[in-house]
């Protein structure tokens, strides 16, 4: 099994969906890191779910045994005869050919332009491109992601609610459903220490 320890391999935040394939089927990889990936694809999976995860990076294949952590429908069937929209959470359980030496490169090259955009902006350089950079991280997922999460913490546990209201609950928080799931976890162990009045 690669990897997963979520400190120390973040997954990165899209500007633009990754167009990938799923057991043969299309699917947009809206993040992606060196443990798993966030898709956004038709029908719905179980959690244990094992499956061939494939992409395209420099004219090269990069392919991934996955297996599914968390899913959630974000679009039920409609009339039209297609089928519900998923967002899944997958960890890779194992590199096929060099796919780990390609994922590194993307991530490489990504990294990289962040950091220059994040050098231009702070130099104060002309033109802004590394505020247009910087201010388009994360719009894959954004961009494809609806609605709102109540995080709601009920005697120890968090449940985690979809909703279309931004209310904020008296035993949690919300937050839009495209938040980063990492960010999350720290933000509900931050209101677990915290008093009343730092709530």
């Amino acid at each position: 099994m690669l990897p997963d320890d979520r400190r120390e391999f973040q997954r990165l935040r899209l500007t633009k969906p990754i167009l990938g394939v799923m057991d043969g089927a299309n699917t947009l990889i809206l993040d992606v890191g060196m443990a798993g990936a966030f898709l956004e694809h038709y029908g719905a999976v179980e959690p244990g779910k094992r499956f061939q995860l494939s992409f395209r990076w420099q004219s090269a294949d990069v392919a991934f045994l996955c297996e599914v952590v968390r899913t959630t429908v974000v679009r039920q069937p409609g009339g039209d005869g297609k089928s519900a929209v998923s967002h899944t959470g997958v960890q890779f359980v194992e590199a096929i050919g060099d796919s780990a030496t390609l994922l590194h490169s993307l991530m490489a090259d990504f990294v990289g332009r962040i950091v220059a955009a994040q050098r231009a902006n702070a130099a104060g350089e002309p033109g802004a491109v590394g505020e247009t950079v910087l201010s388009t991280i994360g719009a894959a997922r954004r961009k494809r992601t609806k609605g709102y999460i109540s995080y709601r913490l009920k005697e120890g546990t968090w449940w985690r609610v979809p909703t279309e209201s931004t209310r904020q609950p008296e035993d949690g928080f919300t937050v839009p459903a495209w938040e980063d799931e990492v960010e999350l976890d720290t933000l509900c162990r931050t209101y677990e220490q915290s008093d009343d009045e730092g709530r």
